[in-house]
């Protein structure tokens, strides 16, 4: 029966999370993704401790670092899985690697140019843009999947508050920021549809290496110092590249699979107020009054994606077996 229901699923354009998935799979995914949001909320708070590297340096090591740490892994287990990717998922996985240097190489350098508030604000637009690109792909998503988006995205507002500067210095900080929001957007849509054939490990080394090259570009481009930094500032490099990108990233690209763009894009919000509690405790930075309730609305918005979620996913199924004729009309 769950493969019929993933086939009808899949013959109507529906989502990865929308194809039939075990209860005990999504409730491991879900954890999986509190891991990664964890690991990515401490992404903030060691970058801004990391004083000694410039921005595209640290997007630069923490990719390479984590392409080194997946080598011995890939030629020891994955070498054949890597030599199977097809050629459309190979330039998915390319370009998915390529947003994502993008959103590292413009976010990065815009905590210098905005205030961390706006910066936070704009690129965690990323669930926006997600439903905006699934809508112009020709997928309608349900008004409670906008409902929830927005109200999480509102969670973040309350948080770092609207402190758009009209300075021309931070207003392209502003900019940039907005632009690592669509990136990211875009680099969890083409995960997401390269995950449907390619396991975790070999979509993830892909995108990792592309992402590397070409922020290595970037830095050398831009004369960006590469090396030269004392041992501390390579001590916060490695864990961040263990906490953000190996168990950050890394996991997203992993629960992508089964739980879809939506609920995967919507969650990431969660990184402003764990970002905001880890400095708190880490960093002695006493979060704002509207840290806690901030987090219960982005959770209250997080849920009703889930919801939206999980209904269209039965909604599917239910086609597929009762209906098909109108499942195969709506494709």
């Amino acid at each position: 029966m769950s493969d019929v229901r993933t086939q009808q699923a899949r013959r109507r354009g529906a989502g990865p999370s929308e194809a039939a998935a075990s209860p005990a799979g999504v409730r491991l995914d879900f954890v999986l993704l509190l891991v990664a949001v964890s690991g990515i909320a401490l992404s903030a708070p060691l970058i801004a401790s990391v004083t000694a590297a410039p921005a595209l340096a640290i997007a630069f090591w923490r990719n390479a670092m984590a392409v080194g740490a997946l080598t011995p892994l890939v030629l020891l287990r994955h070498r054949a899985e890597l030599r199977a990717v097809g050629r459309r998922a190979g330039l998915l996985a390319v370009a998915s690697g390529a947003l994502l240097a993008v959103h590292f190489g413009v976010w990065l350098p815009s905590l210098s140019m905005t205030s961390v508030a706006s910066s936070t604000a704009l690129v965690t637009t990323t669930p926006i843009w997600t439903a905006v690109l699934m809508r112009l792909g020709g997928r309608r998503r349900p008004a409670l999947v906008w409902a929830g988006t927005g109200l999480a995205f509102l969670g973040v507002v309350l948080l770092t508050g609207v402190d758009l500067s009209g300075s021309p210095r931070a207003l392209a900080g502003d900019a940039l920021a907005l632009t690592g929001g669509m990136a990211a957007a875009g680099y969890v849509l083409l995960g997401a549809e390269v995950r449907r054939t390619v396991g975790t490990v070999p979509y993830t080394y892909i995108c990792y290496t592309t992402t590397t090259v070409l922020l290595l570009a970037a830095c050398l481009v831009s004369g960006a110092s590469l090396a030269g930094y004392d041992g501390g500032t390579w001590g916060k490099l490695v864990l961040l590249t263990v906490t953000a990108q190996l168990l950050g990233h890394s996991l997203i690209n992993r629960v992508v699979k089964g739980l879809g763009p939506s609920v995967t894009s919507t969650a990431i919000l969660l990184e402003t107020p764990g970002a905001a509690l880890i400095a708190a405790l880490w960093l002695g930075q006493t979060p704002p009054v509207a840290a806690y309730p901030a987090l219960a609305v982005i959770v209250g918005g997080l849920a009703l994606v889930i919801l939206a979620d999980r209904r269209e996913a039965g909604t599917a199924g239910t086609a597929g077996t009762k209906e098909p004729a109108t499942a195969s009309r709506s494709a």
